[in-house]
């Protein structure tokens, strides 16, 4: 299985990146680090540490890391030591921090819950809810929402298998999609909506989260069917998905008079109003 799901966490106020590899999290070592210590280079904290702990236990902590690709402050991914959590117990040991304890029962809560979701994936949607309806989405927005992340994960499960392993070429395929289905790229659908680092699916409105759903849909359907493989069929594929969404959509634009595609997002919607004045 390949590479899949990178996200952010957060403890005592510091962003931990973890990537979801063969179906445990790997957390990136620098960004413990930089949680754990006062080290403004936590980059050469960790390679000072590698280099003391070899020489005074012999024992080499590179060998239970991995060099997994993951977002970079700058947005591209690149190669980071990553380890999972039982490498991250050993790794914590070596570093001399009052966090060391309350890091310790963060990690094997994080952790669990993904074993937990692995064995039960309606509590992932369950948390994920509760999530979107604490920041004050409407429950029908969040049922969308909900449903546009499982057909995602489908189709993103179609690219895996079929040979598809690098987090830039889910990109693409992602803005190919999203080109067809809109009539502009993710980037440009974004500064439309005025958001920066904000993921823009969360502040889609109930019609853009439709076609979405369509586009990627269509795509998983035509993937299979023409049973596509590799970076090229995939793509055509993607183009193909997409293109569907975007008829329908340009014909619902013509019927209803209205753009689809909409400046508006869920920061000035009445859902988000709502939820602030409770």
């Amino acid at each position: 299985m390949g590479l899949k799901m990178d996200k952010l966490v957060v403890f005592k106020g510091k962003n931990i990146r973890r990537i979801l590899h063969a179906d445990e999290w790997w957390f990136s070592v620098v960004d413990v680090i930089a949680a754990l210590t006062e080290s403004e280079k936590p980059r050469d904290y960790w390679y000072r540490m590698k280099t003391r702990v070899s020489k005074d236990a012999q024992v080499e902590l590179s060998t239970i890391c991995r060099q997994l690709k993951i977002k970079a402050p700058d947005g591209k991914n690149r190669e980071t030591d990553c380890s999972n959590t039982e490498g991250l117990f050993r790794i914590i040991q070596s570093i001399p921090s009052k966090k060391a304890e309350p890091f310790k029962k963060w990690l094997a809560k994080v952790g669990y819950e993904r074993v937990q979701e692995i064995e039960d994936p309606e509590l992932a949607q369950k948390r994920t809810r509760s999530l979107y309806k604490a920041k004050g989405y409407s429950d029908d927005w969040i049922e969308k929402r909900i449903r546009g992340i499982t057909i995602r994960e489908e189709l993103t499960g179609e690219w895996d298998n079929r040979g598809i392993d690098d987090q830039r070429d889910f990109g693409i395929l992602t803005a190919e999609i999203h080109q067809a289905t809109f009539g502009l790229k993710p980037g440009e659908h974004k500064s439309l909506k005025e958001l920066k680092r904000e993921n823009l699916r969360d502040h889609m409105t109930d019609l853009e989260l439709i076609f979405s759903m369509l586009g990627e849909a269509s795509t998983t359907e035509i993937t299979k069917n023409k049973n596509a493989h590799g970076f090229k069929e995939l793509k055509h594929a993607a183009k193909s998905g997409g293109k569907i969404a975007g008829d329908a959509r340009q014909q619902l634009e013509i019927e209803s008079g209205k753009k689809v595609v909409t400046p508006q997002n869920y920061i000035s919607t009445p859902e988000k109003l709502k939820g602030i004045n409770k």
